[in-house]
């Protein structure tokens, strides 16, 4: 059976060789496809091991590892542009708990997941380590019960991530 290339409709980076790396933040630059799965839930996930994003007191980099996990509902965030996406944090200047939150809700305006959340373990400066962890499940429905069941369990380790 041919493929049906129409769901690649509206994708602009995916395949595209040569790209200018964003050097700001800019949620525009992320996009999103059709699940073709709607009949089952399954989960998605994304581990960014080489984020990076500026203290905005002092303009040193940070940098952590990133992960992302959802359960989508009608679109999927598409992975090129998810990168370009966090590479736009290489200069913003947000403290650790405001990055993995920015991140959380743009994807959350960008594709209504029914269930997401984005851990952030950030190296050590200082001798402390910082590791945020927010969550969002859709309001009225089963995924914001377990929203609140996994914020009200969450550890120090909701998700394996390695970078020390």
């Amino acid at each position: 059976m041919p493929r049906d290339d129409s769901e690649l409709d509206g994708l602009t980076l995916l395949g595209a060789s040569r790209r200018e790396y964003a050097m700001q933040y800019d949620p525009g630059v992320l996009e999103c496809f059709e699940n073709k799965h709607l009949d089952n839930d399954y989960w998605v996930t994304f581990h960014c091991p080489e984020f990076t994003s500026l203290c905005p007191k002092t303009g040193q980099p940070d940098f952590a590892n990133i992960l992302i996990q959802y359960v989508p509902d009608a679109k999927l965030v598409e992975s090129k542009s998810l990168k370009l996406y966090l590479f736009g944090f290489r200069n913003q200047g947000d403290f650790h708990e405001d990055c993995v939150n920015i991140i959380m809700k743009d994807l959350i305006k960008l594709m209504q997941p029914k269930y997401i959340e984005v851990y952030g373990r950030f190296l050590p400066r200082g001798g402390i380590s910082i590791d945020p962890w927010c969550n969002y499940g859709q309001a009225g429905t089963e995924y914001a019960r377990l929203a609140r069941e996994r914020f009200n369990s969450h550890n120090l380790n909701p998700g394996r991530v390695d970078n020390r």
